[in-house]
């Protein structure tokens, strides 16, 4: 069963089987079309104290809320920077887990079925995967995905069937405490009646306590869990005095509905505020025909506020812009896999592993030393090669941080686990600066190492006739459109490196793209690959997708260069 398709339902922060994406797209429509997206003020949640924990209740069980943040047990706080992955629906891809701790992150966001929608995911399977999530050092939240969209999908689950499941599987939760958290059920309810959230999201949280249940519970919010209405948001408190322990986190998913910084730190505000606790449990930000999600602010506000994030999603949609892998394969990242692992206050910055599994607490003061002066290899016209010697810690070296040098000023270009890395997107004959930083668990930072001059080759030149270009438009909605780039290499020899040329005749642009980094002047669009997508072998071919924006005409390009040389249209 593939992951859901967001081209109907991104706006409202869904993933469903493309199956049934065109059974909901009209009632999106009209819900945009109403201006739901742009809903009234309403009053901020009132803070409050925590309710005292009943006698028996564990609160200060393994990972729980103090003074509306989550903790671990030894009272350390706990900020979570991670991944959704899809396991239900692709329970053979077990080796994500590994990969997605290879990133650096901290927490992993494990998609569930308790058999009403999907194939049910039993305890063993359950077991195994919280398993292979401690001996990766994840945190793992456990979701069921069966919820999504209640009341206004008529497939989707209720959360009194997800806390039963829960219940059944006790036995596999009982004493996990300091590793699970227990996300009841994903977006569970709709825009059809979005107040009818609160009292079935009580009465699972009570259903589950009453069972027994010590462990830290995340409830996401109506609205296909993006609450662009403010229900959870202005019924928070009273939900969360209804849990006996205290241990409830709320979650937000931020898509187009946060398209601006002020919606984004309005919303996110709101909780801290008020002392409740809040994570944004899914958050996507390529563009799409609803709108462009801040994900900047997302991450930024979070790293200001300490608040957790865990992106959506590690591989497997079926519309693959929020993919941040492609193919489950951690060496070929999207644009958007770029973006949450290495960019701005992306995994690499700020991950820090949960102290549970013998990272650093923070007393840790002490800084790596640097790291050896990195040495260049593999050098094209528009990626290197860097690898450099190890630096030491007194308790670990969490990762290393690769910085472009211009002057005095830094920009961070990649960031890595190991003592290698290749940097992609530079341009070809130009000269460039590039030095290293360590960095340990508890975000001490070394001294910068040495710098290391690289020079860019020049652009490969392609023979007129060695290659050909495939051009087609896979979907298109009122302003915008998916398209799909074919690169072939016909000739005898494998090109490295390569830079395409086309020309929009319409006025279309491209919003985002993936297998490549798009330049557009006008109509004039030139794209340089990905490190995956550099070389073509010969007879071989890469593959190019992107969205982007049209008026009406969206006519296909009539010509197109490959590093100059004019390709045939296939």
């Amino acid at each position: 069963m593939s992951t859901a398709s967001y081209t109907a339902r991104r706006a409202v922060g869904v993933k469903r089987p493309a199956s049934v994406v065109l059974t909901v797209l009209a009632t999106l429509l009209g819900v945009l079309g109403l201006g739901a997206l742009t809903p009234a003020h309403a009053s901020p949640v009132q803070a409050a104290p925590a309710p005292a924990a009943s006698a028996g209740a564990a609160a200060g069980t393994g990972l729980h809320i103090s003074d509306g943040r989550l903790v671990e047990g030894n009272g350390n706080d706990f900020i979570m920077r991670g991944v959704n992955h899809a396991h239900t629906w692709y329970p053979g891809e077990t080796q994500s887990l590994a990969d997605i701790k290879a990133t650096g992150a901290n927490t992993v966001r494990v998609v569930l079925s308790d058999g009403y929608r999907w194939s049910k995911n039993g305890p063993d399977d359950v077991a195994s995967v919280i398993a292979q999530c401690k001996a990766n050092r994840l945190i793992c939240v456990l979701e069921v995905h069966d919820t999504t969209g209640y009341g206004e999908d008529s497939a989707a689950g209720t959360l009194d069937h997800a806390a039963d499941y829960w219940i059944g599987l006790k036995d596999v939760l009982d004493g996990q405490e300091d590793y699970v958290v227990i996300n009841i059920g994903n977006e569970p309810w709709g825009n059809t009646n979005p107040a009818g959230w609160t009292a079935p999201t009580t009465a699972a949280i009570k259903k589950l306590r009453a069972a027994g249940f010590a462990h830290t519970i995340m409830v996401d919010a109506p609205n296909w869990g993006q609450d662009w209405q403010n229900v959870m948001r202005d019924n928070a408190q009273a939900v969360y005095d209804a849990d006996t322990t205290g241990n409830l986190l709320f979650s937000i998913h931020m898509y187009s509905v946060y398209n601006t910084a002020q919606k984004v730190t309005d919303y996110l505000n709101t909780f801290v505020d008020a002392g409740l606790p809040l994570v944004i449990g899914e958050f996507g930000g390529p563009a799409d025909q609803y709108g462009d999600p801040d994900e900047d602010t997302m991450m930024s506000e979070a790293q200001r506020l300490g608040l957790g994030w865990i992106a959506w999603s590690w591989s497997g949609n079926t519309d693959p812009i929020l993919d941040l892998t492609i193919g489950f394969d951690p060496a070929r990242l999207s644009t958007w896999g770029e973006r949450i692992f290495h960019g701005a206050d992306g995994i690499a910055q700020t991950s820090r592993e949960a102290t549970v599994f013998g990272g650093p607490a923070e007393e840790d003061t002490e800084a790596p030393t640097a790291p050896g002066t990195p040495a260049a290899s593999a050098v094209t016209a528009t990626s290197a090669t860097l690898t450099w010697a190890a630096s030491s810690d007194n308790v670990a070296v969490a990762g290393y941080d690769v910085v472009r040098l211009n002057g005095t000023a830094e920009t961070v270009v990649a960031s890595s686990a190991t003592t290698s890395v290749t940097v992609t997107g530079l341009t070809a004959d130009t000269a460039y600066s590039f030095a290293v930083y360590a960095r340990d668990a508890a975000g001490n930072r070394s001294a910068r190492s040495a710098a290391v001059g690289v020079t860019t080759n020049e652009a490969p030149t392609t023979p007129a006739g060695s290659c050909t270009v495939g051009y087609k438009v896979v979907g298109q909605w009122p302003g915008g459109f998916q398209g799909e780039i074919t690169i072939r290499n016909t000739g005898s020899a494998a090109i490295d490196g390569w830079t395409l040329g086309f020309d929009f005749a319409d006025g279309q642009t491209i919003t985002n793209m993936w297998g490549g980094t798009p330049t557009q002047s006008g109509g004039s669009v030139s794209v340089t690959p990905a490190s995956y997508t550099a070389t073509i072998a010969p007879n071989g071919t890469v593959t190019v997708g992107f969205t982007g924006s049209q008026n009406g005409s969206n006519t296909v390009p009539a010509a197109f260069t490959l590093s100059g040389a004019a390709c045939a249209a296939a």
